[in-house]
């Protein structure tokens, strides 16, 4: 960081005010170590003078003016240094308070952006299920339900996995719940023929009223992609492909999760030094650790946030602040209720031999 990059820190006000506080201090009580030594030089003075009789008395008259004007230098002194110190107090409270509100603001501000770029990944991924799931290969497969359809199907959608990389897998399953056609059988062959009838998503999917509808579900780890964490989205798989067709299958895409919300933690724009005392974090709306830039808890810790929480804030505790937005939502997403949250230490002040080594 450059001398004038680092000029512009909120941090700053508050080390201006200490330093200025500590030189004022320094000053005033040089100003009360000389004073002292006046006002002994005074009292010496009119010592000597008494001892002097007579011939003193005029000098006995200035040391006494000498010890009465050290005596007002010593209230003039204790006045300043009680202004100069309540007035320095006060600035670093409103220093605090301004830089407590930029901070919080800045990294609400970066936490939003950060589920907001979550959001535009996941309505592509709505709109992806959606549109394949009335391609002709994949309505054919569930239609007839044979191996000659499901083999060409499942070309189809190695096809589709080779175009768009942040799937892991995509499932075609027939009405009961068996997986009859997928992406990639050879990588995971325990896929096919596996019955997914109690799995939320299939269950919701195929409940749903019209192809225009979809089902989306929170981050988890599948059994069957070699537990790998994964948002599945899914979509009812109509006859001939129409809308408001029967239900006849239903399709199950699998988002690689891992990768791609590591991307987006890590993207977040922070400063070098803030990344050193800075957590990104994704929570779910249970506060479940989606993905974190630490890697610490991902899928098994739980970050709570105040029940007092907002849409978008920040908050103070204990050294540290957090900064949190919950999902807007893009187009028809309408978001799963998660939040991006950030939490950051306060930034230490440089030791005043730090400062003398630097230079």
């Amino acid at each position: 960081m450059s001398d004038n990059d680092e000029a512009l820190v909120p941090e700053r006000i508050l080390e201006l005010s200490e330093r200025l506080s500590t030189a004022a201090a320094t000053s005033i009580g040089e100003i009360a170590r000389i004073n002292r030594e006046a006002k002994m030089l005074a009292i010496n003075a009119l010592i000597t003078a008494a001892r002097a009789g007579e011939a003193g008395r005029g000098f006995a008259v200035v040391a006494e003016e000498f010890k009465q004007i050290s005596s007002r230098i010593d209230e003039v002194t204790a006045d300043l240094e009680s202004q100069v110190q309540g007035n320095l107090k006060e600035l670093s409270a409103v220093g605090g308070a301004i830089l407590g509100h930029l901070r919080g603001q800045r990294l609400a501000d970066l936490a939003l952006n950060a589920i907001e770029i979550i959001d535009r990944n996941l309505y592509e991924r709505t709109c992806d299920v959606r549109w394949w799931a009335t391609d002709s290969a994949v309505v054919d497969c569930a239609t007839a339900a044979t191996d000659a359809a499901a083999a060409h199907a499942s070309s189809r959608l190695k096809v589709i996995l080779d175009a768009y990389t942040v799937y892991l897998d995509l499932w075609i399953c027939d009405a009961r719940g068996r997986v009859i056609a997928t992406g990639r059988p050879e990588r995971y062959p325990r896929v096919a023929g596996s019955s997914v009838a109690n799995a939320a998503w299939f269950k919701n999917a195929k409940s749903t009223a019209s192809g225009q509808e979809f089902v989306a579900c929170d981050v988890d780890r599948e059994v069957l992609l070699n537990d790998a964490p994964v948002a599945t989205y899914a979509a009812a798989i109509r006859r001939e492909g129409s809308v408001t067709g029967e239900v006849i299958g239903v399709l199950g895409i699998h988002f690689d999760w891992q990768p791609q919300a590591r991307a987006v933690v890590d993207g977040v724009r922070l400063t070098e030094e803030e990344q050193h005392r800075s957590r990104v974090l994704l929570l779910d709306r249970t506060g479940r650790v989606l993905a974190a830039s630490d890697r610490r808890g991902e899928l098994t810790d739980r970050f709570q946030l105040p029940a007092t929480v907002v849409s978008m804030g920040s908050y103070a505790d204990q050294g540290v602040t957090v900064g949190y937005a919950l999902t807007p939502g893009y187009e028809t997403y309408e978001g799963l209720g998660w939040y991006g949250c950030i939490v950051q230490e306060e930034r230490r002040a440089h030791a005043p031999s730090e400062r003398a080594d630097a230079a």
